[in-house]
């Protein structure tokens, strides 16, 4: 059966969300897992911010996708999701929040990133490219030769300086009330919004506790943390289907 609603996943700080191939995951829906500014095989920016993230995606909405669409977004991404939804309303149908973030207690990482002089954070990153099996272990995930592939592809599809100032986008700009006012806003205009987390990484997700009174549900999966389509691809993408396609 083909849905007529397309599904856009908006990737986190490290990206993309291709790796896990969505698309033959989730037969009869329309996929599109878009590159960020300064990721993957697009040029690095000058200046990068969650707001210029945001207006780049709905420029993906409006040129590319071309319908109203159901927004996903994980992690940083669920942040990006939310401001580009506000921008465009018209073309977000719902919004999937995937362990996204909504506060500075959400981002560990972009807070122990962005202070970092640039060299210092560059030969950090090489360390962690150098080893995903370790990356892996550090979240809990056991190797497996196509869960390595995967960290591969995650951590070298952008440079050091992108993932800087992207962290320093986070901190800076998921700090002020604004933002989860634009959350509030969506969320009482009727934006149904969904929210997904791992099991051993949910306890870590600072959820407001009005965002999930409001939220039109919850879903937990078992045996996953924060990298949970890395983890358990066919899972989270079973867990996709009833939730936005039932």
């Amino acid at each position: 059966m083909q849905h007529d609603t397309p599904l856009v996943m908006i990737h986190g700080l490290f990206g993309p969300l291709h790796f896990f191939e969505p698309a033959a995951r989730l037969p009869g829906v329309t996929v599109h897992t878009p590159d960020l500014l300064g990721y993957g095989a697009r040029p690095a920016q000058p200046e990068l911010s969650l707001a210029s993230q945001a207006a780049e995606v709905v420029r993906i909405l409006r040129e590319e996708v071309r319908r109203p669409c159901h927004l996903l977004g994980h992690s940083v991404g669920g942040a990006i999701a939310v401001l580009a939804a506000a921008r465009a309303p018209e073309l977000v149908k719902s919004i999937v929040s995937v362990e996204g973030n909504f506060t500075l207690d959400d981002a560990f990482m972009c807070r122990r990133i962005a202070p970092l002089d640039a060299p210092e954070w560059e030969a950090e990153l090489q360390r962690i490219q150098s080893d995903p099996q370790a990356w892996l272990a550090k979240g809990g995930i056991a190797p497996t030769p196509e869960r390595l592939r995967m960290a591969h592809c995650i951590l070298h599809n952008q440079p050091a300086a992108t993932l800087q100032a992207m962290a320093q986008a986070v901190v800076r700009e998921t700090a002020v009330p604004a933002y989860l006012e634009t959350v509030r806003g969506l969320m009482s205009r009727g934006m149904p919004f969904h929210l997904v987390a791992g099991s051993r990484s949910a306890a870590g997700w600072h959820v407001p506790d009005w965002v999930r009174q409001q939220a039109h549900g919850s879903t937990e999966l078992p045996d996953c943390g924060h990298m949970m389509m890395l983890e358990q691809p066919d899972l989270f993408c079973r867990t996709l289907l009833p939730l936005l396609y039932s």
